[in-house]
């Protein structure tokens, strides 16, 4: 029976914080209107410089502050001398059937489902940009991660280059994607090895990620065409689902070329 979908809706949130000279960089690259306003400190005055040309161009406000101060305005130490406050980036819903032209270019397609952990987004963010995968669906799972601040920290200007999309009632999206791609779930225990799930041609596949505590939820796992897992040496039960999504995204990218 597949999951309804989720009732909780996010307070709505007017601006975020943008750490780390990566990230700030690849916002001012991709979407520089949403910057309202940037702070850095010392370190990272010479490499603002060009950031605050632009935002004096569109009359908004650049300043140098003391690092205390940085770390006060950015809400952790950790970040790297320069802060972008910005307009939210907003996460459109998922159509499946936006999805049949990216099939048709044998383009691979990453999924998570419930997997709440920001810093864990945010290096499944990176990897994906970093492999040149250009889309990630997040689902519509009470706890599933969405971008924040901690994720666009860690992801290092990874998540500015990749589509991103929300999918309510995942297993139901499940079900109309894999017209177009096999939907394949990731799963501890006796299921398909990874090795002989990419021997296989055909269409271009879909994986499906869930959260390291609880997997894949049961509706969704029911709605994936096949299940995967990784064999490991057995000394430990299972990797990290960033260290997981590592693994697929640099088969998945091999495989698409």
């Amino acid at each position: 029976m597949a999951r309804p979908p989720s009732s909780h809706k996010p307070s709505r949130i007017e601006s975020e914080r943008i750490a780390g000279f990566p990230a700030v960089a690849a916002l001012f690259q991709r979407d520089p209107n949403r910057v309202l306003r940037l702070f850095y400190d010392d370190r990272c005055k010479n490499a603002a410089g060009p950031f605050c040309k632009q935002l004096a161009a569109a009359r908004k406000p650049s300043r140098l502050v003391p690092t205390d101060e940085l770390g006060k305005i950015a809400g952790t130490p950790l970040h790297g001398g320069i802060v972008a406050v910005a307009r939210p980036r907003p996460v459109p819903a998922f159509d499946p059937d936006l999805a049949r032209p990216w099939a048709a270019a044998g383009r691979p397609l990453l999924i998570l489902d419930g997997i709440g952990n920001p810093h864990n987004l945010g290096a499944i963010a990176r990897t994906q940009a970093f492999f040149g995968m250009e889309r990630l669906v997040l689902s519509d799972h009470p706890g599933q991660a969405l971008p924040s601040e901690a994720a666009w920290r860690v992801a290092e200007g990874g998540l500015e280059w990749l589509d991103l999309y929300r999918a309510a009632d995942l297993p139901r999206i499940l079900k109309r994607l894999s017209a177009h791609y096999r939907v394949v779930g990731t799963a501890l225990g006796d299921h398909r090895p990874l090795d002989t799930v990419f021997a296989e041609g055909g269409k271009p596949m879909a994986i499906v990620l869930g959260n390291e505590e609880e997997g894949l939820p049961a509706a969704t796992q029911a709605a994936c065409g096949e299940i995967l897992t990784i064999p490991g040496s057995g000394h430990v039960q299972s990797l990290n689902v960033a260290a997981t999504a590592a693994i697929l995204i640099h088969r998945l990218a091999a495989f698409s070329r």
